[in-house]
């Protein structure tokens, strides 16, 4: 996969002049230019490094600190398997846990339920956002009932060993559980571990959207048209003419 753009932001909920285009390019999987579009959300616990993660994705540079997390909405394109897809990423604020469980805003709940695919983000430094995972999935799964939603499990700061709480091992173990792929990360230090964390979810969203060709469909482009009503009326009627002057020459 190759960046072919300079990575940019597009506002979170578009105009109204704009709203009823940008539903119809999310209708018909079309992003810029027609091009395919994949939609990717980005969740996780405050401070485990989700907008790190998505910049080092989108321009391959590592920034140490950020403004918190607007929202803000990533786009770009991208070549996969010899195709050039229009990528979004959606940054979202850090999800909160309490007695009653997840704390998930409605704004969330919208870019999960926008969202192609997710990448769920923990720290290794933090084993509260570890924990949040498996609730996460969950939350995720009620939001796209009767839909296999391709998910990756990220664990990010790999390279913060001496203050490790999580054991890459359990990180696997609970992808694993979960029915996602798993990759430990430091968005600090390595750039193609994120690229693959990603690059598999736009491959398996890319696979989802291709059109399925029926042998129905195959079997019906091969069945002849239909003849014309009115052809065939105009046949018989000259066959009916033709017999009749046969009939007058024989008579005569």
């Amino acid at each position: 996969m190759r960046l072919i753009q300079n990575m940019c932001t597009i506002a979170e909920y578009p105009t109204p002049a704009s709203a009823a285009a940008a539903a119809a390019a999310a209708d018909g999987c079309l992003g810029v230019a027609g091009r395919r579009l994949v939609k990717i959300a980005v969740v996780g616990a405050s401070g485990v490094g989700k907008t790190a993660l998505v910049v080092r994705f989108l321009t391959k540079r590592f920034i140490g600190d950020y403004e918190r997390n607007a929202g803000n909405l990533y786009t770009r394109q991208v070549q996969i398997e010899g195709e050039t897809l229009a990528i979004q990423v959606q940054d979202t604020p850090g999800i909160q846990v309490h007695e009653n469980g997840l704390s998930c805003s409605e704004q969330l709940n919208r870019c999960i339920r926008w969202a192609d695919a997710v990448v769920m983000v923990f720290s290794i430094t933090d084993h509260k956002s570890y924990e949040l995972i498996s609730q996460l999935h969950q939350h995720i799964q009620q939001l796209h009932l009767g839909t296999r939603l391709p998910v990756v499990v990220v664990a990010n700061k790999a390279d913060l060993l001496h203050i490790k709480q999580v054991d890459p091992q359990h990180g696997l173990q609970l992808a694993s559980m979960l029915g996602c792929s798993f990759y430990e990360v430091s968005v600090s230090e390595n750039y193609n571990d994120v690229y693959n964390a990603f690059h598999v979810l736009c491959k398996e969203v890319s696979h989802k959207q291709q059109p399925s060709s029926t042998p129905e469909k195959r079997r019906t482009s091969l069945i002849p048209r239909p003849k014309s009503p009115n052809m065939q009326d105009l046949k018989r009627r000259f066959k009916q003419a033709l017999s009749a002057k046969v009939r007058t020459v024989t008579s005569v």
